[in-house]
């Protein structure tokens, strides 16, 4: 028993490193529907691509509803609760979405609103990193992606993400779809997903669909540009970024 599990180790190392070897071309053979990999003339293009999300023109969890139901409605992000929930876009509290920041005369006004939160694009994904077959990887203009064709199931991603940005499907994702996106690929079990910045609409010369959904709540632009939207707004307001201590460099900004 002992020696024949120990050969199936040996075996298992041996495949994971093959995989992984054979991963460098993880790019070329991405996800086919994105077509990124073709640049098209209307394409939006960016070095490094940011988010700011201004709270203060958000002031309840009915304000977000939209922006959320846009992003899962066009991904096909199944309903399942619990444990289970699959999520690209979703709200917490203050304290769980910068449990660093903590004031302890902080206005109420803040302390009890809801934050929206979503995978935050590290210049430094720790998930990148950890991942054995390189499903998920960064592209050059920042956009960390999932190839959900290449993915394994391992979560390893999960467990390097400090922000619970990636949610793992359990069972068919198809079963929790009360009407499917022929326009976007339905996953299958076993595999992970995420927020992909709306990489296919960049694509079409299009603004991430929560963004488009904000109507201006919500800024998209080049975070290496100083002359673009978003740094601009950086510049005039102040700005937090979810746990920024941890050198993962987030592309995700929140003005409070």
């Amino acid at each position: 028993m002992k020696n024949t599990r120990r050969n199936f180790l040996k075996v298992a190392a041996v495949t994971t490193l093959g995989v992984a070897a054979g991963a460098g071309t993880a790019a070329a053979s991405y996800l086919p529907h994105y077509d990124h990999m073709t640049p098209k003339p209307e394409q939006l293009k960016a070095k490094r691509w940011g988010m700011v999300i201004d709270t203060r023109k958000f002031h309840s969890a009915d304000d977000y509803k939209p922006l959320i139901e846009a992003c899962h409605v066009y991904h096909n992000v199944p309903e399942f609760s619990g444990k289970k929930e699959v999520k690209w876009m979703w709200l917490d509290s203050f304290h769980h979405t910068f449990p660093h920041a903590h004031n302890e005369f902080m206005s109420e006004e803040v302390e009890e609103k809801p934050f929206p939160l979503l995978c935050n694009h590290c210049e430094e994904p720790p998930c990148v990193r950890v991942c054995p077959t390189q499903a998920t990887f960064k592209r050059a203009d920042g956009i960390v992606m999932m190839d959900m064709h290449r993915c394994i199931g391992c979560r390893f991603c999960m467990a390097g993400c400090p922000y619970g940005s990636r949610s793992f499907n359990f069972q068919d994702p198809r079963n929790g779809l009360k009407k499917e996106n022929p326009k976007y690929p339905t996953r299958t079990k076993g595999v992970v997903e995420k927020c992909d910045f709306c990489v296919e609409r960049l694509s079409e010369g299009k603004m991430p669909l929560c963004v488009e959904a904000s109507e201006g709540k919500i800024l998209f632009g080049d975070l290496g540009d100083p002359n673009s939207e978003v740094r601009k707004a950086l510049a005039e307001n102040y700005s937090i970024r979810r746990k920024p201590d941890l050198g993962t460099n987030p592309s995700v900004f929140y003005i409070i």
